[in-house]
């Protein structure tokens, strides 16, 4: 199989009130399952690939997820942020200005 994009998304969990937070504790757990259901909707099962990870790094803007092969970081993501990752990014080949990180 040769997806043409793989999407991590952190779902590190870290104990309550940890200074740098976690995404788990700020949503990652739905924003998996919007991505797993969004890409089953929109028939992509052999063109993207879900993967959950332990911590990227920037826990500061987490929920976090990145896409490769281009490496475009999102950030602060919401479940209800993924049918437009999906529609614009994955889909229509731009990624989503207003989540993107550097």
């Amino acid at each position: 199989m040769n997806p043409k994009h793989h999407v991590f998304i952190c779902m590190n969990r870290r104990p309550e009130g940890h200074p740098r937070g976690s995404c788990q504790a700020n949503g990652s757990g739905p924003i998996f399952d919007a991505f797993v259901a969004g890409v089953e909707h929109n028939n992509l099962g052999e063109q993207v690939f879900l993967t959950g990870t332990f911590c990227m790094g920037p826990c500061d803007k987490g929920p976090v997820l990145v896409v490769y092969p281009e490496g475009v970081w999102y950030g602060k993501v919401t479940a209800s942020d993924v049918p437009e990752i999906i529609e614009q990014h994955l889909i229509g080949g731009k990624p989503l200005e207003r989540l993107r990180i550097g």
